[in-house]
């Protein structure tokens, strides 16, 4: 690996595009390094996760109005739409939309934390969207996703978004037009362009992400890798960007990020180097934000040491800055601790979630955040107990460059009303590579099978599964298996609104 330093440079000083992070990108992106043969098997593991919740999610309103969307422009030899016989193609850049829309409604595939929040398997819709409607292979395809995470989790670990209360799908931009660019073999030039002008199309807010949360949270990487299939055709076509896109004294370090004074480090593979980074990420046992996962874990095994609930005082979470200023009570959202907030809001509430787990001694990516649930009297009294508060010394391990040392729990202290305390803390969730129970292909598969459980036929598991698994070897046609078909019985008829499209 190697570390590219990242500043603002003045035009007059004409930085060389072979001195730009966009380049350095595209450089790894158009290279011709060996496939890790770990990283092969993960990119599999992520195509079944995805295929698993994006078919959970298949009749959530926001999926059904991006699939509505995508059916309106049909294409002879396109892209698959979740859910949808093979025989149904659209444009890809809509399959991109729709399928990304489905991948990340429930909030339960996979995830990095570093500098700066992402969800990399958002990189996989786009990706197999444009794979299938350019005829390319099982390799072409993983190569695509390996350089797609490759690019992600770079950007992640050096360039922090939300601090400037940027929208996490800025990496996702860059990410997808470089996975692209490795998938369809283009030139270095033409990635470079790709990649600047997906970067600049693809920067919006973090209000997605704060207050009353809508649905546009789901919507939100479907558009940006949407953005970038188009980005990535423009400049198959000749067209440029506006450059240098990360360092231009007008550009987004200078006016969207920190300013001409900061330096940003941001690590690549060196040209021709394995990439391995999809094996830093980490996928999702419960359906809810990343940050709550060991701690949903913990209150799970609390559960079964605490008998009567009703004799909580006060439960105190110390965690890391993140998790409290993100969705902790330090994000000062009211929002968080409303009974009647959305499902988007609810999952971005700690206290919320805790509460939940807590009493239920469970978690389920549907029963949990019922109205019903949500409203119930006895877990709305236990969540109002729930506070957290920042503990420098999980912000720290939160931040450690060692992925194996990388910790995303916190500290529970339950205060009891007679003066008793419990104290429990865990570092990562049991699913997480260095947790009780590391996810293997075992567990994604089992994921699949329960998250698709009566809306697919068996056949069609067992299908797709033999089909996935086997995709370093899939020919051009045989991509087409990678969709999954659902039980005419599960297809509710929705009537088209006003429109557009």
């Amino acid at each position: 690996m190697r570390n590219i330093t990242v500043k603002v440079h003045p035009s007059k000083a004409n930085l060389k595009k072979k001195e730009q992070l966009a380049w350095k990108i595209a450089e790894i992106s158009s290279d011709k390094a060996k496939l890790n043969k770990d990283a092969i098997e993960m990119v599999i593991n992520r195509i079944i996760d995805n295929a698993s919740v994006a078919i959970a999610s298949y009749n959530r309103k926001p999926v059904v109005s991006a699939r509505q969307m995508a059916l309106a422009h049909p294409r002879k030899n396109g892209a698959n739409v979740f859910g949808l016989s093979s025989k149904v193609k659209v444009d890809c850049e809509w399959a991109a939309w729709a399928n990304g829309t489905a991948v990340r409604e429930l909030d339960y595939h996979d995830t990095f934390l570093a500098a700066d929040y992402s969800h990399p398997g958002d990189n996989i819709p786009a990706i197999l969207a444009v794979a299938q409607q350019k005829g390319c292979n099982g390799l072409d395809l993983i190569r695509g996703i390996i350089t797609g995470y490759e690019v992600q989790v770079n950007l992640v670990k050096g360039i922090c978004l939300h601090e400037h209360k940027i929208d996490h799908i800025a990496h996702l931009g860059p990410s997808v037009a470089a996975g692209l660019g490795s998938l369809l073999k283009l030139n270095t030039e033409t990635i470079y362009q790709s990649v600047q002008q997906a970067l600049h199309t693809t920067i919006s807010t973090r209000q997605s992400r704060k207050g009353e949360i809508s649905s546009w949270k789901a919507f939100a990487p479907a558009h940006a890798g949407k953005l970038a299939v188009e980005a990535v055709d423009r400049c198959m076509r000749g067209e440029g960007a506006p450059s240098p896109i990360y360092e231009g004294e007008d550009s987004v370090i200078a006016y969207v990020l920190s300013g001409p004074g900061k330096k940003y480090t941001v690590p690549l593979p060196k040209v021709n180097e394995p990439k391995k980074a999809i094996l830093e990420t980490y996928t999702k046992e419960h359906s809810a934000e990343y940050q709550s996962q060991a701690l949903i874990d913990l209150a799970r095994s609390l559960n079964k040491k605490i008998k009567n609930l009703n004799n909580i005082k006060k439960i105190t979470i110390e965690t890391s800055h993140h998790t409290h200023y993100v969705i902790g009570t330090g994000a000062n959202d009211p929002q968080k601790m409303d009974p009647y907030a959305s499902r988007e809001t609810l999952d971005h509430s700690i206290m919320y979630i805790f509460a939940v787990a807590l009493e239920d001694g469970a978690w389920h990516h549907v029963k949990s955040y019922t109205p019903q649930r949500a409203r119930r009297k006895s877990t709305v009294q236990l969540w109002r107990k729930i506070a957290t508060k920042e503990n420098k010394k999980w912000t720290k391990k939160y931040h450690n460059r060692d992925p194996k040392k990388k910790c995303f729990g916190g500290k529970v202290i339950v205060k009891m009303k007679n003066g008793s305390t419990i104290s429990e803390e865990i570092n990562v969730a049991d699913a997480h590579p260095a947790g009780k129970r590391p996810f293997g292909r075992k567990e994604y598969i089992n994921k699949f099978k329960v998250l698709t459980d009566n809306i697919i036929s068996k056949k069609e598991s067992q299908r797709f599964l033999k089909c996935v698994q086997n995709l370093r070897k899939l020919k051009p046609k045989d991509l087409k298996g990678l969709n999954v078909e659902i039980l005419p019985k599960m297809r509710k008829r929705i009537k088209n609104g006003k429109s557009i499209f």
